[in-house]
C-alpha cells in the first residue's frame, strides 16, 4: 500500500497477562489517534473498575472494527507459536486451526481462568500444549525477544500471549473478511479493510519523549503514534513486507511476525 494513508484509526494496546480476563488490570492500556491528531489515552466504559479488563477490550475492539472506517491495530503479545511446536504438536500447519487448537486447551479467556490455572493443571489441558523456553520464531530470534514460552522472567510475554490468543480468536470468528490479520491472511493488506498486527513497543518507544505517562501508557501511545505516522507518510508499506527468504515467508505465515522487526533488526525485550 502507497500513496494516501490507508487507515482513518490507529489504536496500540499494552497488553497483560496478569490475573483473569474479568480482572481490571492497570498495565492494560489502550491509545487511540486519528490521521494528524495526537493519540490519547482511552479509559474504559464507566464501571467500579478503574481499569480495562482483557474481555472488555475484546468486546470494545468487536464494536470498533465492525464500524466502516479503516482501522490499524497493534497489540504487544504474540499472535502465533514457533513453528516446532506445531511440529512437536502434530498441528496443521494453519493459524486459524491453531488458534482453536489452542482454545480447547488453554481456556484462558473463562472468566474465572488465568494463565497459571491451566499450567498447574486446575483448567483446561495445558499439559498437552506446552512448548520450550528454547523455541523461538525466526522473528523473535532477528530481534532477540524472548521466547513466548518463557514464564516468570521480566520482560516475558508469555502470560500475555496464553491470556490473549482465545480473544484473536474471539475476534477473527466474530468478525471474519472485516479484519485483516497480518500477516496470516497475507503479507499485503486491501485498501478499506481494518487489520491487526503484533507490535513490539522497544522498537518504537525510546524514539518518543515519554514525557508524564508510565511505562505501560508509553508504549502504548508510542505504538499508536507509530502506526499513524508510518501510514500517514506511506513508510509502513516497507514494514508490511519484510527482505525475508521464502523459507523464512512460508514459516512467518504460519508463526506470525512482528510488524517493524526486518532481517537487520536488533535488540532486546
Amino acid at each position: 500500500m502507497t500513496g494516501a494513508a490507508a487507515f482513518e484509526r490507529y489504536v496500540g494496546i499494552d497488553y497483560s497477562g496478569a490475573e483473569t480476563p474479568t480482572s481490571s488490570l492497570k498495565g492494560l492500556r489502550v491509545y487511540v489517534a486519528q490521521q494528524g491528531i495526537a493519540p490519547s489515552e482511552l479509559p474504559p466504559p464507566p464501571s467500579p473498575r478503574k481499569y480495562w479488563t482483557r474481555r472488555g477490550i475484546a468486546e470494545w475492539l468487536l464494536e470498533l472494527l465492525a464500524e466502516p472506517a479503516p482501522t490499524l491495530v497493534g497489540i504487544d503479545h504474540a499472535f502465533s507459536f514457533p513453528i516446532r511446536y506445531f511440529e512437536t504438536h502434530h498441528l496443521e500447519p494453519d493459524w486459524s486451526s491453531f488458534l482453536k487448537d489452542f482454545r480447547t486447551h488453554w481456556p484462558t479467556d473463562g472468566d474465572n481462568i488465568d494463565v497459571d490455572c491451566v499450567r498447574d493443571g486446575f483448567a483446561g489441558d495445558g499439559a498437552a500444549r506446552m512448548g520450550s523456553a528454547k523455541w523461538r520464531r525466526v522473528t523473535e530470534t532477528l530481534c532477540k525477544a524472548k521466547s513466548v514460552f518463557h514464564f516468570d522472567v521480566p520482560g516475558s510475554v508469555a502470560k500475555s500471549t496464553h491470556a490473549g490468543l482465545p480473544w484473536l480468536l474471539l475476534l477473527r470468528e466474530q468478525l471474519g473478511s472485516q479484519l485483516h490479520f497480518w500477516p496470516f491472511d497475507g503479507w499485503a493488506i486491501p485498501r478499506g479493510h481494518s487489520a491487526i498486527a503484533e507490535v513490539y513497543p522497544s522498537l518504537w518507544s525510546k524514539a518518543l519523549p515519554r514525557e508524564d505517562r508510565t511505562p505501560d501508557q508509553h508504549d502504548a501511545y508510542a505504538v499508536t503514534a507509530m502506526l499513524e505516522r508510518l501510514d500517514r507518510s506511506g513508510d509502513i508499506a516497507k514494514l508490511w513486507e519484510p527482505a525475508l527468504t521464502p523459507q523464512e515467508r512460508a514459516v512467518a505465515q504460519v508463526e506470525g511476525w512482528i510488524l517493524g522487526v526486518m532481517p537487520t533488526t536488533g535488540g532486546s525485550r
